[in-house]
């Protein structure tokens, strides 16, 4: 596949590395603003770059009826326009908060554990995030897939908050510290114990493949889709 890497900070040179091995070329690497002719022609568009360039840089790639793929966080009250603007330009629009094969699978552990504690309201849950003091946005995309998976499945809450949990509001704690690349736990606590699930990651390779593997999936498809498409999960 013929590859552009809109945002190309240290998430873009990874997946550089990884779809050069896996037999993918890069046709465009780009920190500025994608238009037609700097884009050069790719089948798929990977953007990871910052919140606020996001929804133009994507709006550029589907307008020019580029499938685009993308793991910028931060900037999704803008999202549903862009999920309109894939179906008008019969091209596809898949966002990741987290495109870790192991996130994904802890996204599902997640509502499951969520739905078995639906009726037990002797627990409290809240969450919390750990990343890399270079990271913009608080909380992560990812905490707030998580949180958004708790909510669909609970009877308690109908909407997340920074800090601590408060009646019907979910609590998320955003912890930024050193070179962590992400750590992300949600607990349910009562008065004689908590339950935790926890998901690490070591490193960002595991983002980066992810993100190939949706842009090997994505081509010739049209809609918008996530991860769960892509694993089938």
């Amino acid at each position: 596949m013929k590859i552009a890497l809109v945002g190309y900070g240290r998430m873009g040179k990874i997946i550089e590395e990884i779809a050069l091995k896996r037999g993918h070329e890069i046709v465009a690497k780009l920190k500025e603003t994608p238009t037609h002719e700097n884009l050069n022609h790719p089948d798929v568009v990977i953007e990871f770059s910052l919140p606020e360039v996001a929804f133009n840089n994507i709006k550029v790639c589907l307008e020019n009826k580029i499938p685009v793929i993308c793991g910028t966080t931060g900037w999704l009250e803008k999202k549903p326009e862009i999920e309109r603007i894939a179906l008008e330009n019969g091209t596809a629009f898949l966002y990741g908060s987290n495109f870790s094969l192991g996130v994904n699978l802890f996204f599902a552990l997640n509502e499951k554990l969520a739905g078995l504690m639906k009726n037990v309201n002797q627990y409290t849950c809240q969450l919390e995030e750990i990343h890399h003091i270079h990271k913009l946005d608080a909380p992560s995309g990812t905490a707030i897939s998580l949180a958004e998976g708790i909510i669909k499945n609970s009877n308690t809450y109908d909407a997340w908050k920074l800090e601590e949990t408060l009646g019907n509001q979910l609590g998320i704690f955003a912890v930024r510290e050193d070179e962590v690349p992400g750590t992300h736990s949600v607990f349910y606590k009562s008065e004689v114990d908590e339950i935790e699930i926890k998901h690490t990651a070591f490193n960002r390779n595991g983002f980066a493949l992810g993100a190939v593997v949706a842009a090997e999936w994505i081509k010739d498809k049209k809609g918008n889709f996530t991860m769960k498409d892509v694993l089938g999960l």
